[in-house]
């Protein structure tokens, strides 16, 4: 399974990105997926997921700003991201649970100030 995120860029403060993740098979219905997010010296932390029945969950620290969903039928999860701030600054990866997890190559998301 390949995971491919695009959507990544520089914007400002307040502003919004619509990030996705393209799987490269259908597996949307099969595997649970979401993103994570890495700030430079930072560990790696937990954005949002989708279970395969559509339910989401978010850190806390995106709630009521981020937005996961899916599109079964483009093999795609999406990531609505509004009213960013410098502190979502971080390369973005999705990743899919099967047997075991795949993660994309992450896309640089950049929220200037």
């Amino acid at each position: 399974v390949r995971l491919v995120e695009s959507g990544g860029g520089l914007v400002q403060f307040g502003g919004s990105l619509r990030l996705s993740c393209l799987a490269s098979e259908r597996i949307l219905n099969l595997a649970h997926m979401g993103w994570y997010r890495q700030a430079p010296g930072k560990q790696r932390e937990f954005v949002a997921e989708v279970t395969t029945d559509g339910r989401t969950n978010y850190a806390d620290s995106v709630k009521g700003r981020f937005t996961i969903s899916k599109v079964n039928a483009e093999d795609t999860i999406y990531l609505e991201m509004n009213s960013l701030k410098p502190e979502d600054t971080a390369v973005y990866s999705c990743y899919a649970d099967l047997i075991s997890r795949y993660w994309g190559q992450g896309t640089q998301v950049i929220v200037s100030s």
